[in-house]
């Protein structure tokens, strides 16, 4: 779910709020009104994306505990002067790569992405870049995201197409596809060029 403008700022921050409120509070009381406020956050989202808030609940409320962001994971395979990237089922492109799963450390996620949506099988080598997604796609999301982009050597497999992804290819800086820009920017993909180039490459953070 995306969105933009301060109203989706407002919703994420009372949200957030209330879940901390409902894990952490004790009186019965606080609690009642913290349910609330997750209600009325949830009610905001619902009209500004126009969805039923029904719809809305589970995709924006379905956390308990204290509100972490998410991970993403993003693979940055090459091979000569082209760049990995996968077909959406919408036609654009992006860097292999989707939500970290529990259980499996970011090594494990990421190469997993590799060869659930591109075939291969792949060892990753270092960490190119920790980037707030908040602050680097669009549209904005509902849920805070860190997205790890991990430089990956391809060592074998080949592309079958999946409920992921139907094609992919390694393309040239200069002549990248259509991106799918919620997951993968023009900058994204020239920043993990940068790395690619420089032995000396130093992970970079927001």
């Amino acid at each position: 779910m995306g969105g933009s403008g301060t109203w989706l700022d407002w919703a994420v921050e009372l949200q957030a709020i209330a879940q901390a409120g409902l894990a952490y509070g004790r009186d019965d009381f606080d609690i009642e009104r913290f349910e609330r406020v997750r209600e009325i956050a949830a009610e905001m989202v619902a009209r500004g994306a126009e969805m039923p808030v029904d719809e809305v609940r589970p995709l924006f409320c379905d956390e308990a505990g204290y509100q972490t962001p998410k991970i993403d994971v993003r693979a940055a395979v090459f091979e000569g002067e082209g760049i990995l990237l996968v077909q959406e089922r919408d036609g654009r492109w992006s860097l292999p790569g989707g939500w970290a799963d529990v259980g499996l450390s970011l090594a494990e996620n990421v190469a997993k992405e590799a060869r659930e949506e591109a075939g291969l099988e792949v060892i990753p080598r270092r960490v190119i870049a920790l980037q707030d997604r908040a602050k680097r796609n669009v549209p904005k999301f509902v849920h805070s995201v860190c997205v790890v982009f991990i430089e990956c050597e391809a060592v074998g497999g080949s592309f079958q197409e999946n409920i992921e992804t139907s094609a992919s290819g390694y393309f040239p800086l200069d002549a990248l596809p259509p991106l799918c820009e919620p997951k993968t920017s023009e900058a994204q993909v020239r920043l993990c060029f940068e790395a690619h180039h420089d032995p000396h490459w130093v992970t970079q953070l927001d």
